[in-house]
């Protein structure tokens, strides 16, 4: 799976407001908040970060940062039991803005076929739907 949205912001913008867990619950609609946040990489959602997000439905990932190079790439690996997902969040300077390529890769036990037949069709509309949502704030100033 994969989207791309448009920020006005230019990448090192964008890739600061989005590798930081501290700023995903004003964008991310899933999310209730973030804890155990374990800051490494010398900066917030830098190489090696952890933390846990909790979420609306009550579930509670852990997620580390796998890939961190400012301001062209960014990725993270959730788990949450037998449940994995890795975000690999792809920048580029776009005009006076960035276009940000997100690709998403799902792994699911065979025995959760529902899952593994569904979440990966619902998961593109979402990710645009915080992605965007994450653009107009930095659009705003915020």
């Amino acid at each position: 799976m994969s989207v791309e949205v448009e920020f006005a912001a230019p990448p090192s913008v964008v890739h600061a407001y989005l590798a930081d867990p501290a700023n995903r619950p004003a964008w991310q609609s899933s999310l209730k908040r973030v804890d155990d946040v374990v800051e490494r990489g010398g900066r917030p959602g830098g190489l090696g970060s952890t933390w846990t997000d909790v979420t609306k439905p009550g579930v509670k990932p852990r997620m580390e940062v796998t890939v961190d190079e400012p301001p062209a790439r960014w990725a993270e690996r959730g788990t949450w039991g037998p449940i994995s997902a890795t975000l690999r969040l792809d920048l580029e300077a776009h005009g006076a803005g960035t276009r940000v390529r997100v690709a998403v890769d799902m792994d699911f036990p065979v025995w959760m076929l529902p899952l593994r037949l569904t979440l990966p069709r619902l998961a593109p509309y979402a990710v645009r739907a915080d992605l965007r949502h994450a653009s107009k704030i930095l659009g705003a100033g915020r």
